[in-house]
């Protein structure tokens, strides 16, 4: 389960990917605009602000998600990624953050290029931080035998989630797209007591959350914590460096 209010932490942060990939988005008058993976819809309502003369569909798999979405006047749909398919009129399509969950994306990739219509833009960015601390301590965590039973059928993301700018250059060029793919590392100022834990709460602990009680949850994270501490020290000014590198694509069909 999302916890809409979690993910809204360090919301800034969160949001830079969003502008970096779509200002990269060159439609001018798109009739449809689509953000698959919507989320709480903070980022969703900026894409009809952009184009304010388009159809704006927005969709997500989280229930609470998209009755945040919902809350802030947009007509978000509760829908499996796997499961959408473009209207005939999409122009712009754009997956931010979203993909990295879904293990057969690269095929979702290869058909949405098939099914758009020429001109039509698809932006989309992954996480690509899944050899970090954050996530390889978390995975050996996990796996150590105090916690390796009850955490046996949680998937969680290795370094094979996504593929590189190139590996998916190469996939949206096969497809005859005309492709713009890039990687950032942002270094990330965090605040406040255990931030990087509380940055992972909000995205990467969550498949974790999902089958713990509130107890073993709560063991867990203060198991982690200071296992997170150690790898990302806090500066005498308060601020935690958090590296997060991320992956983007931009294709135009």
């Amino acid at each position: 389960m999302w916890d809409p209010e979690k993910y809204l932490d360090y919301a800034d942060l969160r949001a830079r990917p969003f502008y970096d990939l779509t200002s990269r988005i060159g439609a001018v008058s798109p009739r449809r605009v689509v953000d698959l993976g919507c989320g709480p819809g903070n980022l969703t309502v900026d894409l009809g602000k952009r184009w304010p003369g388009a159809a704006l569909e927005c969709s997500d798999s989280s229930p609470e998600m998209v009755a945040a979405a919902r809350a802030r006047g947009l007509d978000a749909a509760v829908l499996d990624v796997n499961d959408w398919t473009p209207a005939p009129d999409t122009d712009v399509v754009v997956s931010n953050a979203v993909l990295q969950w879904v293990p057969e994306h690269r095929d979702l990739l290869r058909r949405w290029a098939g099914q758009l219509p020429s001109g039509a833009w698809l932006a989309v960015q992954v996480p690509g931080n899944f050899d970090a601390p954050s996530h390889a301590l978390t995975r050996e965590l996990a796996a150590s035998p105090a916690w390796s039973s009850q955490l046996a059928d949680v998937v969680l993301r290795e370094d094979d989630a996504v593929s590189t700018p190139l590996e998916y250059a190469n996939l949206l060029a096969d497809a005859g797209c005309g492709v713009d793919a890039w990687e950032t590392t942002y270094v990330q100022p965090l605040r406040g007591s255990r931030a990087v834990l509380e940055w992972i709460t909000g995205t990467a602990l969550r498949p974790i959350r999902a089958v713990l009680q509130d107890e073993a949850w709560d063991q867990f994270r203060a198991e982690l914590a200071p296992r997170l501490d150690k790898a990302y020290p806090t500066r005498t000014d308060g601020t935690t460096w958090f590296e997060f590198r991320r992956v983007f694509v931009v294709a135009q069909v």
